[in-house]
């Protein structure tokens, strides 16, 4: 549980509906943002014949982490709310 609590601080401070909802739209404001830039670079990298294949891979495989890990937040966080995690 600490190694949770150490990544996903912001999930276990839900006590309230108010904070459930604050830490549901910074997570999705969050991944839509880093997903938005992240094609916005591999878009502009993407011209670049094999350096752009490589960095467009490595960029869409960090937008997947980066999608993980809110959607990972923000069951922690609905779990917080209903008290299923200590």
């Amino acid at each position: 549980m600490d190694f949770l609590k150490k990544f996903w601080p912001r999930a276990f401070k839900t006590k309230e509906v108010s904070e459930l909802v604050i830490n549901i739209i910074i997570y999705i404001v969050v991944s839509v943002v880093v997903g938005f830039v992240l094609k916005l670079v591999g878009g502009i990298v993407g011209v670049i014949p094999v350096i752009g294949g490589i960095i467009g891979a490595v960029l869409g495989l960090v937008g997947s982490l980066v999608g993980l890990y809110c959607f990972v937040g923000i069951v922690l966080s609905v779990l917080k709310f209903c008290k299923v995690i200590k």
